[in-house]
């Protein structure tokens, strides 16, 4: 019987042409071959489109199991088979498809592409994927070393040459790719659960056991490729050579047990932290919850909640300052093991910061503190004001000034998930395509008891699929927040076009400063939408509310963020060898009167000086700060270059984020129509623009 077969594609596919031959060879007299050309986001929703290039036969996909899946989108398709990837389908598949191959068992989904199954959450909200990102070819289990260190070998045994060296660095990144999703899941894991041992004991066996092998086997990949005589890499592969360079020079094998310790010490801070609740009116609650009060018109109301959060953090001070005591002294150890000077160096080399200095940063900081906190307490005098308060007090700087509740965009989460599809379907058809891929298990965004805090993105890359993480609460931040994370999640998706995984978006500790402006861009992009009509979730007036308090945030945030990365230059470079607990305080609560010194801290000294407790960076991911100060500045070029011309903006921002880490640094930022600046007239000049804004606004 003929058959017709359709081929979907968009143009610039690398591979649509190879399924076309692959079709063509299996066509007999009588069969019809149709193309069909994906143009746009909406079209790919509508198509039930998973990627470039697709082949259906009689309007079946000839990939088992394809049919049951919903990640639609304007994508490269890869498939997985035979244990690697693959830009078009398996020939067999399509034979069989045609019925051109003899009948046998009905050939299984590649675990990698079977859409997650989900199970109800602990919150009640849609469940969360049971196994993302276990899958492997056959033979290969990610937590048994014994089945990864043949990968290795193998990859150090071949004959490295000048024109292999690109189908050996597709093989090491696809094995990379395996390894890290099955890192990524145990990570998610955790903290989704911090109190289940089981899934503890998973995460820290990949952390203290396979981890640090996969670092040794690497670091020999990585001194293989050095050595290679006559190579010249490719445009697009050269800034991962650079870091393959410094990584290199980087590596003591004596530094790999120790990083594997701090993993430990890290997954021990978000213990502490997921443990914490308090009760306020009988009810127990997460912190997060609590400090949901600080946005109640009552001062009574914002004081007690405030109070009770900061009685928790303090019962485990003496906890938290031991063990972050213990972690000073083993990165300590880990830059003299790296012959540097301090723990500062060799973060800035770890991170590959090629671009800029500590010097930079420190003039940085001076900038902030001249030409930001200034404004920020000309806006904490107006609030105080307005409040009719004699001293703005920690637990009034959240209130509405005006004394109106709190704006309230949604009491479910699946309220917040549908209101963020509506803006991105509005902001880009194609950004919304992307979010609509994460609905289906991969977002996890209620409070709840013993999961850890913050927010996160991560992605699984056989998939090429985003995971994000929150804690919402039912207030205009966790929208802020939802978008934040979903710039991070188009990051990825747009970056996994990168055929290997290390000029992807998170895959290496590198260009977090662009990363952050795609996650901080897409805030204030996505700011524009609030409005219901725009389908958002506020009337126009709670809409300009809500963009009025995003714009005092980024005021506020920008000193904030100088306290935090100058605590950490003072930490690594000028403390004492003994230094304690009460010295790290003092340096706290020095900074935080230099640039925070509008709220009245008074009889609160232990609440000001233990701040740095609630940050969770400089406990898990030291120096890793001062990107949200630069992405903030970058971020808001974007949205400047917007106001004048949105859908440019838009189109900007995302062929930059389609770079990865295929460009240096500023290259990046100008690929987004911004300038990676540290200077006093850069700042200067972005906060008179936001001064203005707020003064349409308020």
């Amino acid at each position: 019987m003929a058959k017709t077969i359709t081929l979907l594609y968009f143009d610039g596919c690398p591979n649509w042409k190879e399924a076309e031959a692959l079709v063509k060879q299996q066509m007999r007299p009588g069969d019809k071959l149709e193309y069909v050309r994906v143009q746009s986001g909406e079209e790919a929703q509508q198509k039930r489109f998973l990627g470039s290039p697709t082949v259906r036969v009689d309007g079946t996909d000839v990939e088992p199991g394809a049919d049951s899946r919903t990640d639609f989108g304007l994508k490269c398709r890869i498939y997985l088979y035979d244990g690697s990837y693959h830009g078009a389908p398996k020939p067999e598949w399509i034979a069989r498809a045609l019925g051109r191959a003899e009948a046998g068992a009905a050939e299984q989904l590649p675990a990698a592409a079977q859409p997650p199954t989900t199970q109800p959450g602990a919150d009640g909200q849609p469940g969360r994927a049971a196994h993302p990102g276990s899958a492997a070819p056959a033979g290969l289990d990610p937590a048994d070393w014994s089945t990864v260190q043949p990968r290795f070998d193998a990859l150090q045994a071949r004959n490295l040459t000048p024109d292999n060296v690109g189908e050996w660095l597709q093989e090491w990144s696809d094995l990379r790719a395996i390894l890290e999703d099955a890192i990524f899941a145990s990570y998610r894991a955790v903290t989704e659960n911090t109190a289940d041992p089981e899934i503890e004991a998973r995460y820290l066996h990949f952390m203290q056991d396979i981890q640090p092998k996969i670092t040794v086997a690497e670091q020999g990949l990585r001194r293989k490729l050095l050595a290679l005589k006559n190579y010249q890499p490719p445009a697009n592969i050269r800034e991962f050579y650079r870091r393959q360079q410094n990584q290199a020079a980087l590596f003591r094998e004596e530094n790999v047990p120790l990083q594997a310790e701090l993993a430990g010490m890290e997954n021990e801070y978000n213990k502490i932290v997921g443990a914490m609740s308090v009760t306020l009116d009988g009810q127990e609650m997460t912190l997060q919850q609590a400090n949901q009060r600080l946005y109640s018109p009552e001062r009574a109301v914002r004081e007690e909640a405030w109070r009770s959060v900061q009685v928790r953090w303090l019962q485990d001070r003496s906890a938290l300052d031991d063990l972050y005591l213990q972690m000073l002294k083993v990165r300590r150890q880990m830059a003299r093991n790296a012959g540097l000077p301090d723990f500062r160096a060799y973060r800035w080399r770890e991170l590959s910061r090629f671009c800029y200095t500590p010097e930079d940063c420190l003039r940085f900081h001076e900038a902030i503190e001249q030409e930001v906190v200034p404004l920020a307490r000309k806006y904490a005098a107006w609030r105080q004001r307005l409040l009719g308060v004699e001293r703005l007090r920690p637990w009034d700087t959240e209130a509405d000034p005006l004394g109106r509740p709190a704006l309230h965009p949604f009491s479910q989460v699946e309220e917040l998930i549908e209101g963020v599809q509506r803006i991105f379907n509005h902001l880009d058809p194609e950004l919304g395509a992307y979010f609509a891929r994460m609905r289906n298990g991969n977002l996890d965004l209620a409070s709840r008891p013993h999961k850890a805090p913050g927010g996160y993105c991560g992605g699984f890359h056989l998939t090429r699929t985003p995971y994000i993480f929150a804690n919402c609460v039912g207030i205009q931040d966790d929208v802020n927040t939802l978008l934040h994370e979903s710039g991070h999640a188009f990051h990825f998706i747009e970056s996994c076009r990168q055929p290997l995984i290390w000029n992807r978006m998170g895959a290496e500790a590198v260009n977090f400063e662009f990363a952050e402006v795609a996650s901080m861009g897409m805030e204030l992009l996505g700011a524009a939408y609030l409005e219901r009509s725009r389908g958002g979730f506020y009337s126009e007036q709670d809409a300009r509310r809500a963009r009025a308090e995003h714009l005092l945030g980024v005021i506020t945030f920008l000193p904030y963020m100088a306290v935090v990365d100058a605590f950490q230059h003072w930490v690594y470079t000028q403390a004492p060898e003994d230094v304690t607990a009460a010295d790290l305080d003092r340096q706290w609560g020095a900074l935080w009167d230099r640039f925070m010194s509008w709220t009245d801290w008074s009889g609160l000294e232990d609440e000001k000086v233990s701040g740095w407790h609630r940050k969770g960076h400089i406990f898990e991911t030291p120096f890793y700060y001062v990107e949200y100060g630069l992405a903030q500045l970058g971020a808001l070029q974007v949205w400047r270059n917007s106001l004048h011309d949105a859908a440019g903006a838009v189109a900007a921002y995302r062929r930059a984020l389609a770079l990865g880490n295929t460009r240096p640094l500023p290259e990046l930022f100008e690929a987004a129509g911004a300038r990676l600046a540290f200077d006093r007239p850069t700042i200067g000049g972005l906060m008179r623009l936001v001064d203005g804004e707020l003064q349409k606004l308020l």
